[in-house]
């Protein structure tokens, strides 16, 4: 939104990881019984020709049966004086237009609304009654303050009374970031989302607008509630994430997705993953069954890249972690880990369980160039070296646009949705804002 109104975005606010995961890569699917498939590579590294980078890749299995899951949807739409307009009120009646569309007839959707007072604008209505859940969306104005006392507690109070077994009971929170929704203080917000969440109903939100538009919170309360956080300024955005990506929003295949990965010292003197800031875990975080971690929806893609220096590197790079599993071996590396680069550890929970399993993957030394690498590592290593210029990073090295450009044209692939196009004229317009900043 920033760039296509001419300027470029507060580096605060550009979170690598997520920019990544905009993005669908070209993992395998699954085999067997986890519910998705794990991809590791390394290549060197675009932006610092003494480093390396490691992608590791999951891709969610696409096979479910939507049949056996029934959802029961309440939406809570803020719905007060700042809310008016084409991109906030409009624009998220449009994309719950396009869900109402998706619906089975099985399915429940409800309305909550919030402005100077909280109304139930919809009852918890079947799916099969689609003219009247479309009357309701079209009732919607925006009009009056923002105090909404009561206004998420109405919410949970319909999903817990249509709450539906082993279904997906979700809460869809669409606002442009006043969160004055009965809840002030954000730890007890956050604690009772937490507590609604382990009785199963969770909570995705929608972003809208730019005013009092608070972006970090809204990532927060969606991570704390088992859900996403999409930030819509467009139809075509609306159309991407209630339609396309409707599967990944609305059944969640694994939860409590946590990753533990573990650098060979033997080939890697130090590492940093690349984004993440808000979502790492302690160590000791990793076998503990009651800390929360991400969820992850049916088709969805999860990536990952790591920045090493390896071994034969002579500087360390800054904000670097200890290894655990090969840095414990007292003498020399065994020989049969000798051509590791680095183990996975992943846990996770099945959608209807509090019990976790645990998988391992191992990644190779073999290396490949840059140019001879997979499609996904291309395209993900361009969009982390725009990211890093993005951010003014102090790790950005010898990254460019110009680079940045070229390497995602060549890995565009077919691009059916026209979204890494889109990606590619972003960095274009960057260059030209960067440039006209430079010459002032």
């Amino acid at each position: 939104r920033d760039i296509n109104n001419g300027r470029l975005p507060d580096p605060d606010l550009v979170r690598i990881e997520e920019f990544i995961n905009y993005f669908q890569y070209d993992y395998p699917q699954p085999e067997g019984e986890v519910p998705f498939s794990v991809t590791t590579e390394y290549a060197d590294c675009p932006w610092n020709k003494e480093h390396k980078l490691a992608l590791i890749g999951i891709q969610g299995e696409l096979k479910i049966d939507q049949d056996a899951v029934k959802n029961n949807l309440v939406f809570l739409i803020d719905v007060s004086g700042s809310m008016e307009g084409t991109n906030r009120l409009d624009l998220v009646k449009s994309a719950m237009k396009m869900l109402v569309k998706e619906l089975k007839d099985e399915d429940r959707i409800s309305i909550v609304t919030y402005s100077g007072h909280v109304e139930v604008t919809l009852e918890s209505t079947r799916g099969t009654n689609k003219k009247l859940i479309e009357k309701a969306i079209n009732q919607l104005r925006a009009d009056g303050s923002t105090n909404g006392s009561g206004a998420i507690q109405e919410a949970y109070r319909i999903a817990e009374k249509n709450f539906k077994k082993n279904g997906n009971n979700r809460i869809i929170l669409a606002t442009d970031g006043d969160f004055n929704v009965g809840v002030t203080d954000d730890e007890a917000l956050i604690k009772m989302i937490e507590e609604k969440r382990e009785n199963g109903v969770y909570l995705s939100v929608l972003g809208v607008g730019d005013g009092n538009f608070q972006d970090a919170k809204m990532e927060q309360i969606a991570d704390h509630g088992n859900g996403n956080y999409f930030y819509l300024d467009n139809l075509l955005e609306a159309k991407r994430t209630l339609v396309t990506g409707m599967m990944g929003l609305l059944y969640t295949i694994a939860k409590d997705v946590k990753l533990q990965v573990e650098f060979n010292p033997t080939h890697t003197r130090s590492y940093r993953l690349i984004g993440y800031v808000n979502r790492k875990l302690e160590a000791e975080d990793f076998n503990d069954d009651k800390k929360d971690a991400g969820e992850l929806g049916a088709g969805h893609t999860v990536t990952a890249i790591y920045e090493l220096v390896p071994i034969e590197a002579k500087e360390v790079v800054k904000d670097s972690v200890d290894p655990l599993r090969y840095q414990q071996i007292e003498t020399a590396i065994q020989p049969d880990l000798e051509n590791e680069l680095f183990t996975v550890n992943i846990r996770y929970k099945e959608p209807n369980s509090e019990a976790s399993k645990k998988i391992t993957h191992t990644c190779s030394t073999a290396f490949t160039p840059m140019s001879e690498a997979s499609e996904n590592m291309r395209f993900a290593s361009a969009v982390v070296e725009f990211g890093l210029l993005l951010r003014n990073s102090e790790f950005k090295g010898d990254a460019s646009f110009e680079n940045t450009v070229k390497r995602a044209k060549k890995a565009k692939g077919e691009d059916d949705n026209g979204i890494r196009a889109e990606f590619i004229r972003l960095v274009q317009n960057a260059e030209l804002l960067d440039d006209q900043r430079s010459e002032r």
